[in-house]
């Protein structure tokens, strides 16, 4: 089973020889996910992504053309909008998401400011649902983003429900570069960084995913006390410090977790 990094997305690494591995199936999910970064692609650059032949790549892209879920201009090719009922399909069955929608979107106008849920993705955390007021954050991040765990609050606070050897092999997979001159990338030091969020129940983190931005974060736990997602308000240096954070909004946050988690089974 391929696990923690993006794996997935390099052929080379996938099973062989396994009757229980439809390889066609993969192949056409990677067609999909070469389109992360770039809105139009060319029969060309998909193949070269996806480390596909062009006819191969060509026989995909025309399938999915066929189902809806991708468009044609020329050239070039691009997914349609029905592609994302397959992200939705996963959404949807969120009892979480649910929950905490008008949580979060209470908490944010109280706040004036970003507030979003992340679960954990191998070694990163991917967002499935935000609200805001009004963007202060350099970069938006939106449903299906995808950040690194390690160095981000929702990321720790996420880590921190993990047992700590698996939190330690995570960290370990982890492309730990400097994402900015303050991004903790020491595995010891990452450790006892999380040991403190375990122990006090929430995550703060600096300017160490982008410089200016930081943010506050608790986990949710289901009724198993399991810590299933992560709620996180974040914001920048020009609105707020970081103990200004911490005292003005801390309790508000935490509350939020406890709410949203009393709705999961």
């Amino acid at each position: 089973m391929l696990t923690l990094d993006e794996q997935w997305t390099d052929i080379t690494r996938w099973p062989s020889g396994s009757d229980e591995f439809v390889e066609s199936f993969a192949k056409g999910l990677l067609v999909i996910a070469t389109f992360s970064q770039e809105r139009t692609l060319t029969l060309t650059g998909v193949s070269k992504r996806a480390n596909l032949s062009r006819a191969g790549a060509r026989r995909l892209l025309h399938t999915l053309v066929e189902l809806g879920m991708a468009r044609r201009d020329g050239d070039a090719f691009s997914l349609s909008p029905r592609v994302l009922q397959l992200g939705f399909a996963y959404l949807s069955s969120l009892s979480l998401r649910e929950a905490a929608q008008p949580i979060i979107e209470i908490l944010s106008r109280e706040a004036n400011e970003v507030v979003a849920i992340s679960v954990l993705d191998g070694i990163n955390v991917t967002y499935i649902t935000r609200a805001e007021v009004t963007s202060v954050l350099r970069h938006s991040l939106t449903i299906g983003s995808r950040i690194p765990a390690f160095c981000t609050s929702m990321g720790r606070a996420l880590l921190a429900g993990l047992p700590p050897e698996e939190c330690t092999a995570t960290l370990a997979a982890s492309d730990r570069r400097a994402w900015t001159r303050l991004t903790v990338t020491d595995i010891s030091e990452l450790e006892r960084e999380i040991a403190t969020v375990r122990e006090q129940g929430w995550s703060l983190v600096t300017e160490e995913l982008e410089i200016g931005a930081f943010g506050i974060a608790a986990p949710i736990r289901d009724a198993a006390g399991k810590t299933v997602a992560a709620i996180n308000l974040s914001t920048n240096l020009a609105r707020h410090t970081p103990a200004e954070l911490v005292q003005s909004f801390l309790p508000q946050l935490i509350k939020a977790s406890e709410q949203i988690g009393s709705h999961l089974v």
